[in-house]
């Protein structure tokens, strides 16, 4: 006999579980006491805020492939960690909340911060549930886990009532977890596949989505190298291809290029695999008309919903990205699109020449030295705002390095989501990028990372404004800046309090000396860059977006 916290862990240990993330709150202390015996097994890592817990779960959930798991009290706790749910679910990662819940007897009543979760996660999480019965935990832990990582991965929520928590039972904990075999396609239909890519003058695939493996693009790589095929990585997925492929020719996502606009555009037929056609991807449903574009389109995906949910394809195949692209490796195709290949992957890399950036740290010599000097296994995050077109747009990822950016475009995802990355992988360099604003969303995590030993190096661009929305405000509103004026701290001091290695970079020059410093600690970095506004955009000034804007305003 034991009670529900310690059978819920027992399953969550079962499943496979290694770490998790959270909050205390006494709904769900018998949980807390549960874990106090698997130190060294199943880790809570103690967060400042829920937020920073849920965007922790999240991220870890994106670069493991197993669920991030994440603990947190009741009422206020769920609210706080509801923006870990919403990025999970954009970013097609799996992840289970656990939110502690009044006791059984109390429901329905308002009691001290009873929410209905059904009813609050239901639109945001792929299923949100609440377990009455001590004896059901293994069943509902079981299609929880499992909900999580089959089809699109995304995150569940978990309601857990005090008082169920602390009643017993002698019910077996479940053994592990259902190995869920990917929808794989019919011989017939990979022929049909190739035959249409055969056919085409300019063909493109696209590529991204959750639930990838190393393997599966490797395998991918081998059957676009091999069929002189170019690829092109939807928002934020672009760390999931080899960028230093002849085949890579981009990503379509915010801040993207000419280049990559025209391709999408000028493509006659595109195989797209595993990607859900986001606004960023289509910029705006624009680049591909709604619902049927002018392209022939072939949709490969893990989730028939997602097939025809916004454009309808010519041929819809329901099969996982990992199966899908195997089969695709025992095939090569050939055409007359050796030059459309070439030209693609010469624009991609000419999106790289910069001129230099009126500003003190000029981010595009930044990024040539990390290009240079990162390790082939380091992995980097950000958050929102514009300073995200850096790692984003100016960093080609080699096969084993990672990039955990949200689609959601939510802001502070970038530090718990480094922290979360050394939790996982101790040994990986994990580099940070934030800007003023968003690191101020959740600077408070750096004392999570520093109780937890996962310090990450944090690069803050800081501008002294919210970028995104300051370039807004010029282009629509020029001369009339409001609400975007940032008055910041010391970060340097704020960073050193948290025990870390801090350091203001005041001039380019200073740079590489600066982050071979922050390498070299052992506790972590935080380097403070200094940016002008004026370098809002890689190939605009603030002035000339301004001067543009008055300019059709008279």
């Amino acid at each position: 006999m034991r009670n529900g916290g310690k059978l819920l862990v027992e399953c969550l240990q079962n499943l496979g579980a290694k770490h998790s993330f959270g909050v205390p709150g006494e709904s769900y202390l018998a949980v807390l006491d549960a874990l106090y015996d698997t130190k060294g097994a199943l880790d809570f890592t103690l967060c400042r805020n829920e937020g920073g817990a849920g965007f922790m779960a999240a991220a870890y959930g994106k670069l493991t492939g197993t669920p991030g798991i994440c603990f947190v009290t009741r009422g206020p706790g769920a609210t706080n960690a509801s923006i870990g749910v919403h990025t999970a679910m954009q970013d097609s990662a799996p992840m289970i909340l656990f939110v502690g819940q009044v006791g059984v007897g109390m429901k329905g009543r308002e009691a001290f911060q009873e929410v209905d979760y059904r009813a609050v996660f239901g639109t945001l999480a792929k299923w949100a549930t609440e377990i009455d019965d001590v004896d059901r935990i293994p069943e509902v832990l079981g299609r929880a886990w499992t909900m999580a990582v089959s089809g699109r991965p995304g995150p569940v929520v978990v309601a857990l009532p005090e008082d169920m928590l602390t009643d017993v039972t002698s019910v077996p904990a479940l053994a592990g977890p259902v190995a869920v075999q990917e929808a794989a396609p019919a011989e017939a239909t990979v022929t049909q596949v190739l035959g249409e890519l055969a056919q085409a003058k300019r063909p493109l695939i696209m590529m991204g989505g959750g639930g990838w493996t190393g393997e599966s693009s490797e395998a991918l790589q081998a059957f676009a190298e091999g069929s002189d095929l170019p690829v092109i990585a939807s928002f934020r997925y672009q760390d999931w291809f080899d960028n230093h492929s002849p085949s890579y020719v981009g990503d379509a996502g915010v801040g993207m290029t000419p280049a990559t606009r025209k391709l999408i555009r000028d493509a006659d037929v595109i195989l797209a695999i595993n990607t859900r056609f986001g606004e960023n991807t289509t910029d705006g449903y624009t680049l591909l008309k709604v619902p049927v574009p002018d392209q022939r389109l072939i949709h490969v995906h893990i989730s028939d919903l997602e097939l025809g949910k916004v454009y309808q394809p010519d041929l819809a195949v329901h099969a996982g990205p990992n199966a899908f692209a195997w089969v695709l490796a025992d095939h090569k195709i050939s055409g007359a699109w050796a030059e459309w290949r070439a030209e693609a992957r010469a624009g991609f890399e000419a999106a790289f020449d910069l001129p230099d950036l009126p500003s003190p740290v000029d981010m595009g010599q930044v990024m040539a030295f990390l290009r240079d000097h990162l390790p082939d296994d380091a992995v980097l995050t950000n958050g929102a705002g514009n300073f995200t077109i850096w790692p984003n747009k100016f960093f080609k990822f080699g096969a084993d390095q990672r990039l955990l950016a949200p689609q959601s475009g939510a802001m502070g995802y970038g530090l718990p989501a480094a922290i979360a990355a050394k939790v996982a992988n101790p040994e990986r360099t994990v580099v940070c990028f934030a800007g003023d604003g968003d690191f101020q969303m959740n600077c408070q995590e750096l004392g999570t990372a520093m109780q937890a030993g996962a310090q990450p190096i944090v690069l803050i661009l800081n501008n002294g404004t919210y970028g995104t929305i300051r370039m807004h405000q010029e282009r629509n509103y020029p001369e009339r800046v409001s609400g975007t004026t940032l008055e910041n701290p010391d970060f340097v001091m704020l960073a050193k309090s948290y025990g870390y290695h801090a350091e203001r970079v005041e001039e380019t020059a200073d740079f590489a000396a600066a982050f071979e410093r922050a390498m070299a600690s052992g506790t972590g970095a935080v380097l403070e860059l200094n940016i002008s506004p004026e370098a809002l955009t890689p190939r605009q000034t603030l002035t000339e977006m301004r001067d543009i804007a008055k300019g059709a305003g008279a």
